[in-house]
C-alpha cells in the first residue's frame, strides 16, 4: 500500500470511494465517535458517503485522507484528516480530525497524524499557518493540536449545541514560524 505521507506508525492516503466507506459509515453511525462532530446532525447512508469522498478527492483546496496503522496494512485504517479549506492566496489550511476506530482513541495516533498533515502543508503545500476547532469539553482534540504546537487564539462562547446544552468552540492556530510539531505519541492523547 503505498502512502501520500508517513510515519514511524502511520500511513495517510487519499480515501478513495470503492474502498473501506462500510467502515467510514459504521464510524459516522456511532455516537462515541461523532460525539464532537458537526456531522452528528445529519444522516449519512452510502451513496452521500461516496459523493463525499469523489468530491473531496477531485478538489483544490481539500486534502481527505485515511489514517493507516502501516503495520496493519488495509485492515490498519483508524479514521481521517481533513485539510480544508486550502487557501493558497493567503496559504493557510484548516485541520478536521476524526478517529473513527474507538480502540485506537488514547495511543497519540490523532496527534501523530495532526503533526504530519502540519509537516506536509508547511513543506510540500507551501502554507504558512494552520488553523483547527473543536468543542471545549472534547479534551482529547485539544491535547493532541496543543502537542503539536496550536495555541489557543479564540473562543466562540456557547457556539456549539452537544448534548443537551451550548457550549464554547476553541479556535485553535499554529503559524510555521512557530517551529515543527512534536512527532513522537503522548500519553493518553486522542
Amino acid at each position: 500500500m503505498s502512502y501520500l505521507i508517513e510515519t514511524n506508525r502511520l500511513g495517510l492516503r487519499p480515501i478513495e470511494e470503492h474502498e473501506y466507506l462500510d467502515r467510514y459509515l459504521d464510524w459516522l453511525c456511532d455516537p462515541r465517535v461523532t460525539r464532537f462532530l458537526e456531522n452528528r446532525f445529519f444522516p449519512t447512508d452510502y451513496a452521500r458517503l461516496r459523493e463525499y469522498v469523489a468530491e473531496k478527492s477531485q478538489s483544490t483546496t481539500a486534502l481527505l485522507l485515511g489514517i493507516h496503522i502501516r503495520e496493519r496494512g488495509h485492515e490498519g485504517w483508524i479514521g481521517n484528516i481533513k485539510l480544508e479549506p486550502i487557501d493558497f492566496i493567503h496559504r493557510r489550511g484548516e485541520i478536521g480530525l476524526m478517529i473513527g476506530d474507538v480502540e485506537s482513541w488514547g495511543k497519540g495516533y490523532g496527534r501523530e497524524a495532526i503533526a504530519a498533515v502540519v509537516s506536509y502543508g508547511w513543506d510540500t503545500l507551501g502554507l504558512l499557518r494552520m488553523t483547527a476547532g473543536c468543542y471545549a469539553q472534547n479534551e482529547g482534540s485539544r491535547r493532541a493540536f496543543g502537542a503539536c504546537g496550536f495555541r489557543v487564539e479564540g473562543r466562540y462562547r456557547k457556539h456549539i449545541f452537544c448534548e443537551g446544552e451550548f457550549h464554547d468552540e476553541i479556535l485553535l492556530g499554529l503559524l510555521k514560524e512557530d517551529g515543527v510539531p512534536l512527532a513522537e505519541p503522548i500519553e493518553g492523547e486522542l
